[in-house]
């Protein structure tokens, strides 16, 4: 990936210019920063170590956990550092990385989310063959497929990214490197770009998307067709909130960003939805799953009790 400019550097303008909020908004990140991997970390050590918890479902959880712990780790030690420092600068080829990484992650996540929809589908619709089906080759090769796929998608985007050139200013309208402000500084055609954000990770986002939604409309065609009481009704759904309510929370602003033309959004309004995926997502999904779900939270139980124990 040889850039063909002279930039070296790019400025990241970061969330906000007012000095006197950044030590506020230091804090508040860091303290998020800390919940996340924490979180996310207590879910993934749960998930490898309790072997009640060695399922289909929780395996694709702690695939999530470990997603979500990298995904806020490209962009939130970069604003954090950002918050106290003069230049503001990042490097032609951190930026680059960043933007790979960034994207490698997001898009693993979006077909990680249609995976675990999948897995929904498998044991609700179709319990029996669920063992048969759901097995440890199969889900092996799903993880691998979904972060495989994520990673070339990602690497299109940072090389093309990579060969664009730039001239005039170098500040970055944003908290990181993505592709949409990176295009807003390219001079020279840039309509390949364009394609490629539209197109390719309009599919990536949209196409699991569409895959979660007609999951769950089988799940539900599935368990009203079919004579169930009240409770083992609730059941079925409650096993599915959780998860439901991790889609919405990160296809809103990626729809958002990515789906929506360039020009028809303010780069602020862009950096609001990005916090919410990147920032707001991460942190809320362990408390979801927790909170929800009774067996891992009697394996959080029972780790804490241990920990404790040894100490």
């Amino acid at each position: 990936m040889l850039n063909q400019t002279s930039v070296t550097a790019f400025l990241l303008l970061g969330v906000t210019d007012i000095q006197a909020l950044q030590p506020y908004l230091f804090v508040v990140f860091l303290a998020i920063y800390v919940v996340i991997v924490v979180g996310n970390g207590a879910v993934l050590l749960v998930v490898v170590s309790d072997p009640r918890l060695h399922l289909p479902m929780y395996f694709f959880l702690g695939n999530l956990s470990c997603l979500d712990i990298c995904y806020s780790t490209v962009t939130l030690p970069k604003m954090l550092e950002n918050f106290f420092s003069t230049h503001k600068a990042i490097s032609f080829l951190g930026c680059i990385t960043q933007l790979h990484f960034f994207h490698f992650l997001g898009s693993t996540e979006a077909m990680l989310l249609a995976v675990m929809a999948f897995d929904r589908f498998v044991a609700i619709c179709r319990p029996l063959h669920y063992s048969v089906i759901m097995n440890y080759q199969l889900c092996t090769q799903m993880a691998v497929t979904v972060w495989t796929i994520g990673f070339f998608h990602a690497l299109l985007h940072s090389m093309m990214t990579s060969r664009l050139n730039f001239c005039g200013s170098h500040q970055i309208h944003h908290f990181f490197c993505d592709v949409k402000p990176l295009l807003e500084l390219a001079c020279g055609n840039t309509e390949l770009n364009q394609w490629l954000l539209n197109t390719v990770t309009g599919t990536i986002a949209m196409g699991p998307f569409f895959l979660t939604l007609l999951s769950y409309f089988s799940i539900i065609i599935s368990l009203f067709s079919k004579t169930y009481s009240c409770s083992a009704l609730h059941k079925a759904l409650s096993t599915c909130a959780s998860h439901f309510m991790v889609v919405i929370l990160f296809y809103a602003p990626v729809i958002f960003i990515y789906i929506s033309p360039t020009s028809g959004s303010s780069m602020d309004q862009d950096q609001v939805a990005a916090i919410m995926y990147t920032v707001v997502t991460p942190m809320l999904n362990p408390l979801i799953y927790t909170l929800r779900n009774k067996d891992v939270k009697a394996a959080l139980k029972h780790v804490i009790i241990w920990l404790a124990t040894a100490a």
